[in-house]
């Protein structure tokens, strides 16, 4: 790949907005379109290239806005369509982009589509969903009698019983979230439409969620397959019937041709699949095969997970080195990465990988930034992520939001686990982390609203916001500009090839970019303690520094924190 044939993706920096915590700009304590307006000087500021608007369409918001009711209008909490076009144009007046999640695994349990399935057995919509009568031999309602054992990423049974038919609907998340039925083409043709008509408003492209989820695999009689049991539990895992299922591939060649292939805009299209390897990852980004031009996974952000996210393990730094070389490694050649440390479904980096105490934030926020804006394939910034927002300090169950962490507790204690454990584990890895109000400045609501946002802002707001960095050179939102800028001038940066360096050293991260006799050596120090460098790296000593996130450099040593983006002479 050269500089003049690369996508013009591979040197983009992409800023996702989860806009119910973006900016409110009516006073009801809610983000909304007209806040996403007010601060896009900021973002044209960063320098970002394109941004993802997390959903901001009807929904009963069951699991904020990710449980759609209509996919071609806007949710009256977050605005009217014609701030939707009014966003895109003036995106487009400042040269970025916008991509809007995509959500067609499941829709709404109040989406039309799904009122009329559910409406009854004859419906010409039933088939657009999963719907399924109990197992064999029991009966309706009985523990147990739904068709498979999977068990729902929000806990509990995927399936849901419908009392009136006496059949049930499968909901791989929330009960109000039911899997719509990809094996039937008359679904696969009404996703497409609605995707031709955002992009005939404007739209840039998509982030599709939990799209390795749309094929099931389903025998021909129409059985699915019961999973794993799972420990301590009466259900089973069922995600090799799910994840990346037999027609997966197939769906998306069909959505390229359908949606894309013809028209002339270039396009982002964004696969979020959890679970994917970067075998599988390598084919689903292979140009040549027309599915999609990058994928999310997320091997890196479970390296601390034990049985699931809430058995919490210590990170090792080795893992974390093998997992992202496995990636860069395996997508070198064909294929692309989405870079990513945080995001609406993450706890915050700068506490999960970084040092969040006072005297180690700064600097550890923008070594993170540093190790992952310099891998290669495109960066993603989470809002707030740019100067160096943190975990909240949640105090009791009363502080939590998100469905998923308020199910799991319920759950854990019900089976007997310590209260005060689950509500550690929470504190550490709820999604409610990544979901509190922008910190804009150091007013009560942080800037946020002038009324009573609807998730409480994090008290270190005072000291932690946008206006307190925007003048100072040595902020973490400083670095963000020159990362980001770094990218777009040095081809390098972008398409460069990619080498680990001391691949089994604890604490130090070094890696070099090389494209034709340039080469970058990036070397960063992933702890509190001074690191010896020239007798590890002795090329390191009469390089060049490009980019370095603390004052003063000492050839000899790495400071605690301390990240250099040196050119090998």
């Amino acid at each position: 790949m050269t500089p003049e044939d690369a996508p013009w993706w591979t040197r983009a920096v992409v800023y996702q907005i989860y806009p119910r915590s973006f900016q409110d700009s009516d006073g009801d304590g809610i983000g909304d379109l007209g806040g996403v307006l007010q601060r896009l000087d900021h973002l044209s500021d960063l320098g970002v290239d394109v941004l993802w608007l997390s959903p901001v369409y009807p929904s009963p918001q069951a699991d904020n806005g990710y449980d759609i009711s209509d996919y071609q209008d806007i949710d009256p909490l977050f605005g009217t369509l014609e701030q939707l076009d009014e966003l895109i144009a003036e995106l487009h007046r400042r040269g970025m982009r916008l991509v809007m999640d995509l959500v067609v695994n499941h829709t709404s349990d109040e989406h039309p589509w799904f009122v009329e399935s559910r409406s009854s057995p004859d419906s010409p919509k039933r088939d657009w969903y999963w719907w399924r009568p109990p197992r064999h031999g029991m009966a309706v309602g009985d523990p147990g009698a739904e068709p498979t054992n999977w068990q729902a990423f929000f806990s509990g049974s995927t399936w849901e019983l419908d009392e009136a038919s006496g059949e049930y609907y499968l909901h791989l998340f929330d009960r109000k979230q039911p899997d719509l039925n990809w094996e039937n083409p008359e679904v696969r043709q009404a996703v497409y439409g609605m995707m031709r008509w955002w992009l005939d408003r404007g739209v840039d492209g998509f982030r599709m969620d939990v799209i390795n989820m749309i094929s099931k695999d389903v025998a021909p009689d129409g059985h699915l397959h019961d999973g794993p049991p799972l420990p301590g539990s009466a259900l089973g895992d069922g995600s090799a019937s799910y994840l990346c299922g037999p027609r997966i591939h197939e769906f998306l060649a069909e959505m390229h041709r359908e949606v894309f292939a013809g028209r002339e805009d270039s396009f982002l299209t964004v696969g979020e699949m959890p679970g994917v390897t970067v075998e599988e990852a390598a084919l689903f980004t292979d140009p040549a095969r027309a599915e999609v031009d990058m994928v999310f996974q997320f091997e890196h952000v479970g390296l601390d997970h034990g049985t699931s996210k809430w058995d919490i393990q210590p990170l090792r730094m080795r893992d974390l080195k093998a997992s992202f070389g496995r990636w860069q490694n395996g997508l070198a050649d064909v294929g692309w990465n989405s870079l990513y440390w945080d995001n609406h479904d993450q706890p915050r980096a700068v506490s999960r990988f970084g040092d969040d105490s006072p005297e180690f934030r700064r600097d550890s926020a923008t070594c993170l930034a540093t190790l992952l804006h310099l891998h290669r394939g495109t960066p993603y910034v989470y809002q707030g992520q740019e100067f160096g927002m943190a975990n909240y300090p949640f105090g009791t169950l009363d502080d939590f939001s998100d469905l998923e962490s308020l199910n799991h507790y319920v759950h854990a204690v019900s089976m007997g686990a310590d209260p005060a454990h689950v509500l550690a584990a929470l504190r550490r890895m709820s999604r409610d982390n990544a979901r509190t109000p922008v910190q804009w400045d150091d007013s009560p609501s942080a800037g946020f609203t002038t009324g009573t946002p609807w998730l409480a802002v994090n008290p270190d707001h005072v000291d932690w916001n946008a206006a307190r960095q925007r003048q100072d050179p040595q902020s973490v939102l400083a670095h963000y500009r020159r990362l980001i800028a770094l990218r777009h001038e040095e081809p390098v940066v972008a398409i460069g090839d990619f080498a680990m360096l001391l691949p089994d050293h604890p604490e130090v991260y070094a890696f070099t970019r090389s494209l034709d006799d340039v080469v970058l050596l990036v070397v960063c120090n992933l702890s509190r303690t001074l690191q010896p460098l020239a007798e590890q790296l002795p090329e390191a000593r009469d390089a060049d520094l490009v980019l370095g996130n603390l004052q003063g450099v000492d050839p000899a040593v790495l400071r605690p924190w301390e990240a250099r983006v040196l050119r090998v002479r």
